[in-house]
């Protein structure tokens, strides 16, 4: 059963760093009559995010950086570990993670496979964020990574034990959400398993 929607009117709000618009219109539920609603939508375009992966080692690459919306919403020193991610800009999602695994990890890595896509907060943002996943060995590392100096990223790589990776999970020091599903997703395909 799939509603009625008559978008009345866009305004714009703010288009400061993204966009957030109000959004104006009629909807009228299955059998029901029609509504006036109001919501607002920040886009800030389409990303990508990859967990980079070493069977053998039984390691991943995570990145470590400031993030103001946590630090402001009780995260007291603003910090976040992450898995590699980037908006898409004007690249595909293939194209953007290999970009960003580059200048965010110092990685430069061969193959990588879509695992998933999802809407990350519906209720306000427009993004869909594409996840891959992606081996990795020592010998593909180009350079130092750590992002670029004129976007003022100041990522720290960090390489860290599956097991350690995901226990962080439980203790709260991975809070992520990107982070916290593609690590979820290596453990259910049992890629560190040892039959994996």
């Amino acid at each position: 059963m799939i509603p009625e929607i008559n978008v009345v009117q866009t305004t714009v709000l703010s288009d400061n760093w993204y966009t957030l618009r109000k959004i104006t219109f009629d909807y009228r539920p299955p059998g029901g009559a029609w509504e006036r609603m109001e919501r607002e939508a920040y886009d800030r375009g389409n990303g990508a995010a990859i967990l980079l992966y070493n069977q053998e080692q039984r390691t991943v690459i995570l990145t470590r950086q400031f993030r103001m919306p946590t630090y402001v919403n009780g995260n007291t020193d603003g910090m976040l570990i992450e898995v590699c991610a980037g908006l898409l800009d004007e690249n595909d999602p293939e194209t953007c993670i290999r970009r960003e695994t580059e200048e965010e990890t110092g990685y430069k890595i061969r193959q990588v496979r879509k695992v998933f896509e999802a809407y990350m907060s519906p209720g306000s943002v427009t993004e869909t964020l594409h996840f891959f996943s992606a081996a990795y060995t020592p010998a593909m590392k180009v350079s130092a990574g750590g992002g670029l100096e004129e976007e003022q990223e100041n990522i720290e790589v960090l390489e860290y034990d599956f097991d350690r990776a995901y226990g962080m999970i439980r203790t709260g020091e991975i809070r992520d959400a990107k982070t916290i599903l593609l690590l979820q997703h290596a453990k259910l395909e049992g890629l560190f398993d040892p039959a994996g």
